[in-house]
């Protein structure tokens, strides 16, 4: 792999920073990595676990001279960074970013994005559970999307360099506009960690159950929810508030076709139940076909058979 920029500096050098810096540096795509983030104590980890080449808390020092600026901050820190950095950014420097929530991004970054610079947002649907920058490891963008949402006017040489930047680890790439990709996304990523986070509050505060039920016979299905229910809480609680309109849209028609399911429940209406979970069983396997998962057991954990 050639390197497709001299320097790239990475804002924010959690799971998915962490995981582009391994990336960058196993695939040879640039000469120098520089790490930023206002927390010490995170910054000198990411120096012990070897992820850049300089590291720094002034995200306005780490974009200097960069070709390629990614932004991996939670979506409500998005406008901060934007004017920490805007007067630092090199002349057709390429700046994106990785937020689940593109409307809100750009409405808090473009504004202060100088015109001799490339402003691409960018999505990369790709994320575990964890966060920090031990949670990051190479190949976690592999055979995932990463969706562009361009603004008007983007230079059409520099969405390719972009666009060759995350095929070169591995994604594939999509274009459509923010309101649209906000819409996809509450449906597909925000409204199932909103349930998770529901559920799994709702079981902690049954007072019929106790705590240490819950999890000894967790693996009945609480548990699934609880891996999303896991997630960094800050990242989410902006997604909400930066996504509030596509969200409640969702969750109308979630409860509303929740109601439809607890009156069938209610009247024994066997088919329509029947009918309900045959389609959403279609689903699963239509995600298995695009290879968003795979089809193992269990969802691929391994068990004690299977070391034997």
């Amino acid at each position: 792999m050639s390197v497709l920029f001299d320097r790239i500096a990475l804002i924010g050098i959690g799971l998915i920073g962490s995981s582009l810096a391994h990336d960058v540096r196993r695939l040879g795509l640039t000469k120098q990595i520089v790490v930023a983030t206002r927390s010490a104590d995170t910054l000198k980890r990411a120096e012990e676990l070897g992820l850049g080449d300089r590291y720094t808390t002034s995200s306005a020092e780490a974009v200097k001279d960069a070709d390629l600026i990614i932004v991996s901050v939670p979506v409500g820190a998005s406008e901060s960074v934007a004017k920490e950095i805007a007067g630092n950014l090199k002349s057709g420097a390429i700046v994106t970013d990785v937020g689940s929530t593109k409307a809100s991004v750009i409405a808090q970054m473009q504004p202060h994005m100088p015109d001799n610079v490339h402003f691409i947002p960018g999505h990369p649907l790709a994320g575990t559970e964890k966060s920090g920058p031990d949670a990051g490891f190479p190949g976690l963008f592999e055979g995932r999307w990463c969706i562009f949402t361009p603004v008007a006017g983007t230079d059409e040489t520099a969405l390719k360099r972009l666009r060759g930047f995350w095929e070169a680890l591995g994604s594939k790439v999509d274009e459509m506009d923010a309101e649209h990709h906000d819409k996809v996304l509450a449906i597909v990523s925000h409204l199932p960690h909103i349930i998770a986070y529901n559920i799994v509050g709702t079981a902690d505060d049954l007072e019929t159950v106790t705590e240490s039920e819950v999890i000894k016979y967790s693996a009945s299905g609480f548990r699934d929810f609880t891996r999303l229910a896991a997630s960094d809480p800050t990242m989410w609680r902006d997604v909400c508030l930066h996504n509030r309109d596509a969200i409640l849209e969702m969750l109308a028609r979630f409860s509303e076709d929740l109601a439809y399911l607890q009156r069938a429940i209610r009247w024994g209406e066997g088919d329509k139940i029947f009918e309900l979970f045959t389609r959403t069983r279609a689903i699963r396997r239509s995600i298995v076909q695009a290879g968003q998962d795979v089809d193992a057991p269990d969802f691929g954990r391994p068990h004690l058979l299977d070391k034997k």
